[in-house]
Parts: C-alpha cells; structure tokens; sequence
C-alpha cells in the first residue's frame, strides 16, 4: 500500500469516527477487541511508566454492574444499555519518583541497577519537584498517570474506526462513587488506582443527525514561520 493509500485510510477513519451513543445489537468479535486493546497496550506514556490498565467488560459483564453505574455515570445511559463492549481506563496512583512502580519499569526497560538506575532516578525526581511541582502532591500525581490513559484511548478509537467499529469516549460520571462500585465489584484496588475514563464500543444503531463540525483548520492549526 503507498503512503498516500495509507494517509487516505487514517484519515477516512477518523472522518468516520462520532461520538456514538446508541449501538446496534451486533458483537463485536473477541479477534477485533484484541487487536484494539493491542494499540492500547503499545501505546506511549510519560516516562515508559504505563502507569495504567485496561479493564474490558463485555455486555454480561456490563450488565452486572449497569444499575449501579447508570446512577451515577449521566453520560453513559444508552452506552451501558447498548454497546458490545465497555473499557475502563484506570491510572495508578501515587507513582513517585521513588515508587516501585517507577523502579519497575526501568528494571523491565533494561535500566534497573547501578548508576544508570541512580541517573535515571535522579532525572525523574528532578522532573517531578522542579518541571510538574507533582511528587508531593497525591492528587497531581493521579492527573499526571490519568492524562497518559487519553493517549491509549485515543488510539484504540482510531484503530476501531479503522475496522469499522464505533466508540464513544465517556468522563460524564460521577469519579468517587464509580470507583467505590467498582472497588466493591473486585475490579480495582481503589488504593493503588482509580478510573480515569471509560470509552465503550460496537455498532452504530444509525448515523448521526447532525454533520460532522469543527472550528476552522487555519484557527486550530498554526505553521509558526
């Protein structure tokens, strides 16, 4: 395939892609949801921390936990009530510098012992305290791993469209009291983690009503020359 085939591929594909909030009745296949969990799992994250996880219901498990969460999750109604699949995007939790989590993934990258260990340490105390003002902070911690889930969320929506599944990306909820059902469920160690966002899956039941719109190109994307 040329280069031009490809760009016309992703683009098509995220031309494709809504916000779909009503699915059809249609399965998708556990093949399909691997291969986008795939672009989830691949997917970069500050630091190569990957101070995340992917938590997959399918519709028997959503409708185990359905009517608690559509309590308190208003922009989840008709997702909960129809989509093949949900993913929850849950981010650790006070991943310090100086955490296990942090040591963690420099042992699984090759960097874990002697003074290229204490280096690297040394760069992410640094990063913390003086660059993001984060590792004294418990709740600026969990903004820092959560805003790296989006970047797993935005892929897996792209390579679905890709394939011809929908998805609708979901923060409408209420954070506290889904954690606490989901910590009840067994789902999370509310603890270590805690939900960051959802994005549900399947098949649009139709098209939307409304034309795709977005701001102009040239008042969005700026060449600075």
């Amino acid at each position: 395939m040329s280069t031009e085939a490809i760009k016309k591929q992703v683009l098509d594909a995220f031309d494709h892609r809504v916000a779909v909030r009503v699915y059809n009745d249609q399965e998708i296949s556990r093949e399909d949801m691997e291969f986008i969990l795939d672009t989830a799992w691949l997917s970069p994250s500050s630091i190569g921390l990957e101070a995340w996880r992917f938590v997959v219901l399918d519709r028997k498990q959503i409708a185990k936990l359905r009517d608690d969460l559509k309590t308190v999750a208003w922009g989840a109604q008709s997702q909960l009530d129809t989509a093949s699949h949900f993913v929850l995007l849950l981010a650790e939790k006070n991943a310090r510098y100086d955490s296990d989590s942090v040591k963690d993934s420099l042992v699984r990258r090759g960097l874990g012992e002697g003074d290229a260990l204490n280096s690297r340490l040394a760069t992410y105390e640094s990063f913390q305290k003086n660059d993001m003002s984060l590792a004294d902070n418990p709740r600026a911690l969990f903004d820092w791993t959560a805003k790296q889930t989006y970047i797993a969320l935005g892929n897996m929506m792209t390579s679905a469209s890709m394939i011809g599944i929908d998805s609708c990306p979901i923060e409408g909820f209420n954070y506290d009291k889904v954690n606490a059902i989901l910590a009840k469920a067994g789902i999370i160690n509310s603890d270590k983690e805690g939900i960051a966002s959802m994005v549900s899956f399947g098949y649009r039941l139709r098209d939307p009503k409304h034309p795709r719109s977005r701001k102009p190109r040239e008042k969005v994307i700026t060449w600075f020359e």
